[in-house]
């Protein structure tokens, strides 16, 4: 298995209280924070909320509702990954409609991976085994800073 690169996660990729009213506002909003910074390709926006809408990464866990979304790699201009603590909860649909009501989401997750597949594989079941650890999600949800969100994703996905 792929290791995760834990060097996509850096303290300008961390946002908190973040609002939006849905997904494609949520977008939207983070596409302008990414966008200046050089990661993003002029496609990703439409590309994104196309794969949200037909593949949902609404995720619900016993102590944290979570979103990971993603998009192909030719929409990506340089690997990212962006961490998102919402203000309030953000509504994105179900992955896998294992869940029949839109899940409130209180973290986002945007992988923006270039080495699509197996990168993606990595990180997605090291982010499961995260968040079903109840002290991980505790300590995730308790970080005030970048530089301490992307310590505490190091400890439980690196």
């Amino acid at each position: 298995m792929a290791q995760v690169d834990t060097t996509l996660l850096k303290p300008e990729l961390v946002f908190f209280d973040f609002e939006a009213e849905d997904y494609r506002d949520f977008f939207k909003k983070l596409g302008e924070k990414l966008a200046p910074q050089g990661y993003l390709n002029d496609s990703w926006y439409d590309a994104i909320v196309k794969r949200e809408s037909s593949y949902p990464t609404g995720l619900e866990f016993d102590k944290i509702s979570v979103a990971i979304p993603h998009v192909e790699p030719e929409n990506i201009a340089k690997p990212y990954i962006a961490i998102v603590r919402t203000k309030a909860p953000i509504p994105f649909a179900a992955m896998a409609d294992m869940v029949d009501h839109p899940v409130q989401t209180q973290l986002i997750v945007n992988l923006g991976l270039v080495a699509h597949d197996e990168d993606q594989v990595a990180v997605l079941q090291a982010m499961m085994g995260m968040f079903m650890d109840e002290a991980a999600v505790a300590d995730i949800l308790s970080q005030t800073t970048g530089e301490g969100m992307v310590e505490a994703f190091k400890r439980y996905i690196g």
